[in-house]
């Protein structure tokens, strides 16, 4: 009974498959080899359109090369109050970036609003050399809080920023989940919405390790590269990342292994919030959970061998105790029935 992370399940078996063909012979080093390279056209068939992919082995680093690609060290990058890279990446946006500023701004549920934008442009403009020009408005997709932006969101944001001469950059860690949730196309959801480049997470979601920095707006590629190998993350085995987004993307399992965590996800949502005392914080729209449940059924639950995480959410008073369950690719029914059993029986008992 895991809902610690996403992160805790195992590879999934068409990812290891794939690991396991490309492990034969030798290859080109640097990710000029045949799986790197038939990798790329997928990711350009997948959204429709030519876009420059480059590999790395976790988000932080996708999200902080790609960064440092969109602004200058003096820059400052918009994002939510509880975006990852300002809460949980200790300062590798900045460090890579050489310096340029996160702004956070007030989200509801996970998700910034087209007014908040608005009214921090209104009410903090340019003040030349005194305060740091905006460059990038960053978006995560799904949420921190498990919810996700529609298409026409994410037109609204994307249309501000391109009005102050913004770079849209979405951190898709679980980007998988957001597109099955919503069962648009991936370029709905990315280029066509205004998004210049995405972190589109593998890792999450049944790759051993593999993020791909997608780059739509080719005005932002001339540095990646470069940014890439000085971050250390131009893998010499490169293949094995290629390989892994090879497996991952053919005929679309990365959506299956997405849609089936997602249905988890609801299947103990709804079990939960059946129970006396556990209230639903966020609409369970991907594939996080999170609620607030009575000590006393936590730590029941915890006793018996259930792994999930107490959470700060903005917003709930400070004497509610809020919860964070992630389901994954791997998470089966069986799982979901046990910890909820043990759920109702501590709660009939």
């Amino acid at each position: 009974m895991n809902f610690a992370s996403d992160n805790t399940a195992p590879v999934a078996p068409n990812v290891m498959d794939a690991l396991m063909a490309a492990n034969q012979g030798t290859r080109p080093s640097y990710g000029v080899d045949s799986e790197s390279e038939h990798a790329r056209a997928l990711f350009c068939e997948l959204f429709e359109t030519d876009c420059s992919v480059y590999f790395l082995a976790s988000g932080t680093a996708t999200n902080s090369v790609g960064l440092a690609a969109a602004t200058p060290p003096h820059g400052a990058m918009l994002c939510s109050d509880v975006a990852h890279i300002h809460l949980d990446e200790c300062g590798a946006p900045e460090f890579f970036t050489g310096g340029a500023k996160l702004q956070t701004l007030t989200s509801s549920a996970g998700k910034l609003s087209p007014d908040v934008l608005r009214t921090h442009f209104d009410e903090r403009p340019m003040l030349g050399p005194h305060r740091s020009p905006y460059k990038v408005l960053s978006l995560t997709q799904g949420t921190e809080a498990g919810t996700v932006y529609s298409v026409s969101e994410l037109e609204a944001l994307s249309a501000i920023a391109r009005n102050h001469d913004l770079v849209v950059q979405m951190d898709g860690a679980r980007f998988a989940n957001a597109v099955a949730a919503l069962g648009v196309s991936p370029a709905a959801l990315s280029w066509r919405a205004g998004v210049d480049m995405l972190s589109f997470g593998g890792t999450k979601n049944g790759c051993l390790a593999a993020e791909a920095l997608v780059v739509f707006n080719k005005s932002l590629v001339d540095d990646v590269e470069f940014l890439r190998k000085r971050a250390g993350h131009l893998w010499s085995k490169g293949r094995y990342l290629g390989a892994q987004f090879n497996g991952y993307l053919t005929d679309g399992y990365w959506l299956t292994l997405a849609a089936h965590a997602n249905a988890m996800a609801r299947r103990l949502s709804s079990g939960l919030t059946l129970l006396p005392g556990v209230d639903l914080i966020y609409p369970t729209e991907i594939n996080e959970v999170f609620v607030t449940m009575p000590d006393d059924l936590v730590s029941a639950l915890h006793n018996a061998g259930a792994s999930f995480y107490p959470w700060v959410c903005p917003g709930l008073p400070a004497s509610a105790k809020a919860y964070r369950l992630i389901t994954s690719w791997s998470t089966d029914d069986a799982e979901i029935d046990q910890f909820l059993t043990l759920a109702q029986r501590h709660g009939s008992g």
